[in-house]
């Protein structure tokens, strides 16, 4: 197993929340350990404050990805839990019932403020299991089965070129801080373990953007101007 040195503490966040007002409930549903990292990392960072629970659909039964994945948690100050969906070489198509169940089984069942997951396209060139995930998400949102005030969907293209890029025309675009982007790079490396010249390394998003909607409604508009045919 890869030995970790302890990242620093991470920063504070970036605007301060008053202790008096509601905790916001936020929640992230990927597909892998790592993704919430990649995709979004730098925004859990940025709000510490928020109660997160992250969901990760694949690699429970491996040893290494999945206590990576709670050791992440931890410095996240978050919550979270792992399922063991197919994520074999052969990326068989999953059914979306059983996808849509074990999401529901493992997100705690409460209002959010904010649900983040994976766009219909993925982030890069291709990935199967990104696309089932966002498509379970949006289907459970959409039919209030989990219930959300706004759900963001990751924004990243590669142009084929597999290094993805945050879309700077999207809803919300931030470049991070210095200080945020490295502490999400050390997520990457010292706790996920991948190599600093690893693929996951070199592509870690200096700036994350979304799609965010704030009904059904707005995400079907939305889908519908994205395709369509």
């Amino acid at each position: 197993m890869t030995e970790f040195n302890e990242p620093k503490a991470f920063p504070k966040p970036a605007v301060m929340k008053n202790v008096s007002d509601p905790v916001p409930n936020a929640a992230v549903i990927v597909a892998h350990p790592d993704d919430e990292a990649l995709w979004c990392g730098g925004l859990i960072l940025t709000h510490p404050y928020y109660s997160w629970f992250i969901v990760a659909l694949c690699r429970k039964s491996d040893p290494d990805r999945s206590t990576k994945f709670f050791r992440a948690l931890q410095l996240y100050g978050a919550r979270g839990a792992i399922a063991d969906m197919d994520d074999g070489p052969d990326q068989n198509p999953l059914l979306q019932r059983e996808l849509q169940q074990e999401v529901l089984e493992l997100l705690p069942a409460v209002t959010y403020d904010l649900v983040l997951t994976h766009a219909p396209d993925g982030e890069y060139t291709r990935h199967r299991r990104h696309e089932e995930v966002s498509l379970a998400v949006t289907s459970l949102w959409s039919a209030g089965a989990i219930s959300a005030h706004e759900l963001r969907l990751f924004a990243y293209q590669d142009n084929g070129q597999l290094l993805p890029q945050a879309i700077k025309e999207a809803h919300q675009y931030t470049l991070l801080p210095e200080k945020i982007w490295l502490e999400k790079q050390r997520l990457i490396t010292d706790i996920y373990g991948f190599g600093p010249d690893s693929w996951e390394a070199c592509i870690t998003p200096k700036a994350e953007a979304f799609w965010r909607f704030q009904s059904p409604i707005d995400l079907q508009r939305w889908m519908r101007k994205k395709s369509p045919n």
